[in-house]
C-alpha cells in the first residue's frame, strides 16, 4: 500500500475519503489549514478506520496544519515523509475554496488558493519525484449544459470564478502531463452534487457559516438551526418546477477516489478525466420530501425568485467512470437522507459544541 498526502483531508469529502483510503491499507499524511474544517473530523476518521491509539500517532494517519500555498511547509512535509516514514507516492488533492457566491465577491482569493496553491503543490511534487495526483474537480466547469446527461466531452464553459479556477487547474494538469507524458499519472474527478454522510453519523458536512448548498441547508432546517429553506424558482421546465440535480452520496464519491487512485497506480502514466455522479436526477422538492421521510418531521420551505447562475437540469453521464474504474454509485436518495440525518441529528452544531449542553 502507498504513502499518500491528502490535502484538505479534514473537510467534508476529504474526511470520508480518508476513511476509505485507510480501510484500503494506505498510510496518510493529511495537510489542512482547518479554515473550513475541524481537527475533530480526523480524530473520528481514525476511530472509524479502526486505528489503535499507537497507529494514530504513527505513520497510519498524520495530521499536519498548513497551507498548500506555503512552499516551505510543503517541502517539509515531503522531506519529513522521506526521512522518517516512506516517500510520498501519490497525492489526493482536495484543498481549496468552493463557494460560488464568495468566488464572485473575491476572485483574487479564489485564484490564489485554488490555482496558486495547486501550482505550489505541483512544484513540491516535482521536486520530490512524486508524479501521481488525484484532483478534486467539479461539474461546475460545464456551466449551462447544452445537453443532459453531461458527458466528459461537453464544452468547458464555467460561469463563475470558482468554475474558472477548476477549469484552469485541469488545463494546467494536462499541460504538465504533456510535458512529461511518460511520468505523470493524473486523475481529474468532476463531482456533481456530493451529499449525505458516513452511515455512523460520526463525520459529515459542517459548512462554515450559512450553507451554500441545498443539502446542508435542508438538514439544518430539520434540526432546528434555521427556520426554512428558500427554493429558488418554482417555474423551471421540470416535473415539479424546481431544479433537478445529480446527488451523489459522499461515500460513493470517496470510493470513486480510491478506484481512481488504484487505477493510476497500477496502469501506465495517463490523464484520466471522469465524471463522478449517479446518472439520476432529483428535484429540490424531491430532496426535501425524502429528508422529511428520513427525519420524521416537516421541513418548512418557500418558493422564491430564480437565482442567477442556476441551470434547470444538471445530471452526469457516469458511463466512462464505470468503464475505466469499474465504479458506479451504490447508494440512493433514501440512503443519502438517512445518513445525512444520522449525522445532523447526532451533531446539531456540527463539530462545534452543542448549545444545549453549553
Amino acid at each position: 500500500m502507498a504513502q499518500l498526502l491528502v490535502t484538505g483531508g479534514a473537510g467534508f469529502i476529504g474526511s470520508h475519503t480518508c476513511v476509505v483510503l485507510l480501510e484500503a491499507g494506505h498510510d496518510l499524511i493529511v495537510l489542512d489549514d482547518f479554515s473550513n474544517s475541524s481537527p475533530i473530523a480526523l480524530t473520528r476518521v481514525a476511530e472509524l478506520a479502526g486505528l489503535t491509539s499507537s497507529e494514530r500517532s504513527s505513520q497510519r494517519l498524520r495530521p499536519v496544519r498548513g497551507d498548500i500555498r506555503d512552499a516551505r511547509c510543503l517541502e517539509q512535509v515531503f522531506s519529513d515523509a522521506a526521512a522518517h516514514l516512506r516517500p510520498i507516492e501519490a497525492v489526493v488533492h482536495f484543498a481549496g475554496l468552493k463557494a460560488v457566491g464568495e468566488s464572485v465577491q473575491n476572485p483574487l482569493h479564489y485564484w490564489d488558493v485554488n490555482v496558486g496553491g495547486t501550482v505550489s503543490l505541483l512544484k513540491a511534487m516535482q521536486e520530490f519525484g512524486c508524479r501521481t495526483l488525484v484532483f478534486s474537480s467539479s461539474a461546475t466547469l460545464y456551466g449551462y449544459p447544452e445537453a443532459v446527461p453531461i458527458k466528459e466531452g461537453a464544452p468547458i464553459q464555467p460561469i463563475n470564478p470558482y468554475g474558472h479556477t477548476k477549469a484552469a487547474v485541469e488545463r494546467l494538469l494536462n499541460d504538465l502531463a504533456a510535458s512529461a507524458p511518460e511520468q505523470w499519472r493524473i486523475g481529474c474527478l468532476r463531482y456533481f452534487n456530493p451529499v449525505g454522510a458516513h452511515p455512523s453519523g460520526r463525520i459529515g458536512e459542517d459548512p462554515l457559516g450559512r450553507p451554500n448548498n441545498l443539502f446542508p441547508f435542508v438538514s439544518q432546517v430539520a434540526v432546528g438551526r434555521r427556520p426554512e429553506i428558500a427554493v429558488f424558482g418554482g417555474d423551471w421546465p421540470t416535473t415539479d418546477g424546481t431544479c433537478i440535480r445529480d446527488y451523489i452520496h459522499v461515500m460513493d464519491l470517496a470510493e470513486g477516489h480510491r478506484a481512481a487512485l488504484d487505477t493510476l497506480l497500477q496502469e501506465s502514466p495517463q490523464v484520466l478525466t471522469l465524471n463522478l455522479g449517479s446518472g439520476h436526477g432529483a428535484s429540490v422538492l424531491e430532496v426535501i420530501q425524502a429528508f422529511e421521510t428520513a427525519c420524521g418531521r416537516p421541513i418548512p420551505h418557500s418558493i422564491q425568485q430564480r437565482r442567477a447562475g442556476d441551470a434547470a437540469i444538471t445530471v452526469a453521464d457516469p458511463a466512462a467512470a464505470k468503464e475505466r474504474l469499474g465504479w458506479s454509485t451504490r447508494r440512493n436518495l433514501h440512503d443519502i437522507c438517512r445518513d445525512g440525518w444520522a449525522w445532523q441529528s447526532a451533531n446539531p452544531s456540527g463539530y462545534g459544541p452543542d448549545p444545549a449542553n453549553a
